[in-house]
């Protein structure tokens, strides 16, 4: 440590800058603090501010996949009571075919 920082802590040097120095102790002490709950706890606010981050992008995710099962739910229902939707289907994502129909296959 330097002279001045040792002197800071050295209460029979204040003589008549007896509030400066007291000023300038509780500041240091306050700031060591901040610094600590800032950045070196546990629950500090680093931390908090990050898994903010996280529950937003959790909640996105949440409410695409949310239009996903909707949008398959409504595809369901659709294929369940349309016959000729579902053999459309059937015939251009599964390549299914009747027996004599010619099949083309295009990349």
């Amino acid at each position: 440590m330097s002279k001045v920082s040792k002197d800071i802590w050295n209460k029979e040097k204040d003589g008549n800058n007896k509030e400066k120095r007291s000023f300038l102790r509780y500041f240091i002490i306050s700031t060591a603090l901040c610094l600590v709950f800032l950045f070196i706890k546990k629950d500090s606010v680093v931390r908090l501010i990050g898994a903010g981050f996280t529950i937003q992008r959790q909640n996105r995710e949440m409410r695409w996949y949310q239009k996903q099962i909707s949008d398959l739910d409504r595809q369901i229902r659709v294929l369940s009571n349309d016959r000729d939707t579902l053999e459309t289907l059937a015939r251009e994502q599964y390549l299914f075919a009747e027996p004599g129909d010619d099949v083309y296959l295009t990349k």
